[in-house]
């Protein structure tokens, strides 16, 4: 498989260039604070976060087919991460945190190459928007609650809530008043500048303000604390000690930051996408997430994520390209090269208010008061995996969302839209009886729509509806499917069971509107023969028919009984082989051979012949009748197709003849009665009689040619 490189700089304008350096050097610049303050949550030295800022975003531009969208170390990975190694009891920073993450990362990348040669992009459609915002939201709420007692002066906090709220006590208690005000007054003057003035990098004059705080005023000898020195240089490559890592929780750990790094990033993809009027290759930002996280890891680093604050914060810049990320790779690099003196002058606090402000942004409070507006059961789902997140830790705040998603899923399915049809007059269509005065229900008859598959959770609500609905006076029961995407065996059963149920109180049963794909399941889960019966139509009209109801159909309460007549379609349309086609599939051959013979086996003289010639074949149709002139015109000819079955006095030579020309006397008749009301279906019937002739004489020559014979013999040729 060839792999274009480049994709988005393909075409390049050359007046986007000076617009992507600048965006990209800011993008650096800010990634500088957030992305040390994020490899810290994920239990590396704050440095790395400048290592994962280099290879993974040059890897991610050149795979990447979204013009804008940058990866970064990020949140929800970090998070993940960190929340691992206080399951373990791992120390942050300790040497064996530096073998683990990188790990981590490496199995993420394994995984998500994995789901790339899968072609697994449409996963995350089966991940509600509820339930990955509950998750990003408690993410965001961990990590900012493990960095307040840094403001207060105190170490990092871990763990899940309660030991969250715990460490934030125990700093309450020793706080340090310098550090409260730094980091709160950065968080103050960060949050204000997004408000009024969010093109401002308030973030990168904060991290100024700060290091010009321990330069000049030695804020450190006050207490407060300052990030580690770091030597100047590009990292080295990553030798794992494979004897110190547990490789299968690693492998656990990387496998759930993979599904949330490829659905956390490309569902932002899509939406700025869409947003902007261009489509990205799901598939290929899989790849580019694979080669990111590899990078990473191949640096010591934790894992990477697509960031939906730095691509904000690109799009307010004027950032067109992939450029962009390159120019903030390629200054990052430089940062490490020849500018990290100043890392070791950054106070703690100030930095973990830039986090706190940059996670601010990712709490999805803005979809939660949507959800409790618009939809409470989405809006419990969101607050539950936030709530699971924050309480019992990243997983099994995914396990409960993810659970909760199937439970409202199979609670919508148990009680679906469901209505009761009826017709107004002068009106084409059905109507539901509770939502239109007008409308009326057809006398004696159930019309009933259930839009939803059909399975074991609401099969019995199904048939509760129908048999709750029958009167006394009930004789059809016609039930619109046209919703219906698939039953199980379960409700093929109750389907079958209702039906002998209705029939045995002399009252007809209709399944009618859905696809025939339908048909072929009813078929394979044992049911098939309700369809051979009849109970299986192609519309509700069709089923009308063939119940004996004719139009005008009468209506329940109406006063006048001469009322303008609804649905004017003709039988010819309505009731045709095409509906035969529907219901029996590749077997519709046989299903019309079934009934030819069935027909000729009442065949036993020449009366039964003649009252076939005046009346037509429809009363000789077992179950499946009602048929429109053309339809006729085919059960006919498929009739004379097979006169040498005939009893052995119809047989006989003059007989034969005879048969023949009541047939055909009949097969005029149809012509005459449509030359005189139908002219339309004439010009259909001739063109079906062509096509006929011509499909009759591949399925059977030799029968088809001794039919031709015998017409000859009777025009006397």
């Amino acid at each position: 498989m060839k792999i274009r490189l480049f994709p988005t700089l393909r075409n390049y304008k050359k007046e986007y260039l000076l617009r992507d350096i600048f965006t990209g050097i800011i993008i650096a610049a800010v990634s500088i604070p957030i992305a040390m303050g994020y490899a810290e949550v994920s239990g590396l030295p704050a440095v790395y976060g400048l290592y994962g800022s280099v290879f993974p975003i040059l890897l991610f531009a050149m795979l990447s087919t979204s013009p804008q969208f940058i990866l970064g170390v990020d949140a929800a990975p970090a998070a993940i991460v960190g929340g691992a190694l206080a399951t373990l009891g791992i120390p942050a920073g300790s040497s064996q945190a530096l073998q683990y993450v990188p790990m981590i990362a490496l199995f993420a990348g394994l995984w998500l190459l994995l789901f790339y040669f899968l072609k697994a992009g449409k996963m995350v459609n089966f991940i509600s928007t509820p339930v990955m915002g509950g998750f990003i939201s408690g993410i965001a709420l961990t990590i900012i609650l493990m960095q307040i007692p840094k403001i207060l002066g105190s170490g990092s906090g871990s763990g899940e809530l309660l030991e969250l709220l715990g460490d934030i006590g125990r700093a309450c208690g020793n706080i340090n008043w310098i550090s409260v005000l730094l980091g709160s007054g950065a968080l103050i003057l960060i949050r204000l500048a997004k408000k009024f003035a969010p093109r401002f990098p308030m973030a990168i004059v904060m991290m100024a303000v700060g290091v010009a705080a321990a330069v000049l005023f030695h804020v450190n000898e006050y207490g407060v604390v300052l990030l580690s020195a770091v030597e100047p240089g590009m990292p080295g490559l990553f030798i794992p000690d494979i004897g110190s890592v547990d490789l299968t929780h690693a492998a656990g750990r990387g496998l759930m930051v993979a599904v949330v790094i490829m659905a956390e990033t490309l569902l932002s993809e899509n939406n700025f996408a869409f947003k902007n009027g261009y489509k990205v290759d799901d598939n290929r930002e899989i790849l580019a997430c694979a080669a990111g996280n590899l990078a990473a890891a191949a640096v010591g680093c934790c894992p990477v994520n697509g960031s939906i604050s730095r691509t904000s914060m690109s799009e307010q810049y004027g950032g067109k390209t992939q450029a962009v990320s390159l120019a903030a790779g390629v200054t990052m690099a430089a940062v490490l090269v020849s500018a990290t003196g100043f890392i070791r002058f950054l106070p703690v606090p100030v930095l973990a208010a830039i986090v706190i402000s940059a996670l601010m942004n990712v709490v999805e409070a803005g979809l939660a008061k949507r959800l409790f507006k618009v939809s409470r059961k989405e809006f419990y789902i969101f607050i539950a995996a936030c709530m699971g997140v924050l309480c019992l830790g990243t997983i099994y705040g995914v396990i409960i969302g993810i659970m909760l998603s199937f439970v409202a899923v199979i609670i919508k399915a148990t009680n679906p839209p469901r209505s009761f049809l009826g017709m107004i007059p002068g009106r084409d269509g059905l109507y539901d009886l509770k939502k239109n005065h007008y409308a009326h229900a057809v006398e004696n008859t159930v019309i009933y729509r259930f839009s939803e598959s059909l399975f074991f959770a609401n099969i019995n609500i199904f048939q509760d509806d129908i048999e709750n609905s029958i009167k006394e006076d009930t004789k059809c029961v016609i039930v619109d499917a046209g919703s219906v995407n698939s039953m199980d065996i379960t409700a093929a059963d109750h389907i079958e069971m209702l039906s002998e149920s209705l029939k045995e109180r002399g009252i007809r049963f209709y399944l009618t509107e859905h696809s025939s794909r339908i048909n072929e399941e009813m078929r394979k889960l044992g049911i098939g023969h309700l369809i051979e019966e009849g109970m299986v139509r192609r519309t509700v009209l069709s089923a009308l028919h063939d119940a004996g109801i004719e139009k005008p159909f009468p209506l329940e309460n109406m006063e006048n009984k001469e009322y303008e007549r609804v649905w004017q379609l003709r039988a010819e349309e309505e009731n045709s082989l095409e509906e035969f086609a529907w219901a029996f599939g590749d077997d519709t051959v046989g299903q019309v051979e079934k009934r030819v013979h069935h027909i000729m086996d009442h065949i036993q003289n020449m009366p039964d012949v003649e009252r076939l010639a005046e009346e037509g074949v429809e009363r000789k149709m077992p179950y499946w009748h009602n048929l429109g002139a053309i339809d006729e015109d085919e059960i006919l000819r498929r009739i004379e197709l097979h006169l040498d079955e005939l009893p052995q006095n119809l047989s006989e030579q003059e007989n034969r003849k005879r048969v023949l020309q009541l047939i055909e006397k009949r097969r005029r008749r149809i012509v005459e009665e449509l030359q005189r009301e139908n002219p339309e279906v004439l010009k259909k019937l001739k063109k079906s009689r062509e096509k006929l002739d011509r499909r009759l004489e591949k399925q059977n020559p030799e029968a088809a040619r001794r039919l031709h014979e015998w017409e000859d013999r009777i025009k006397g040729v």
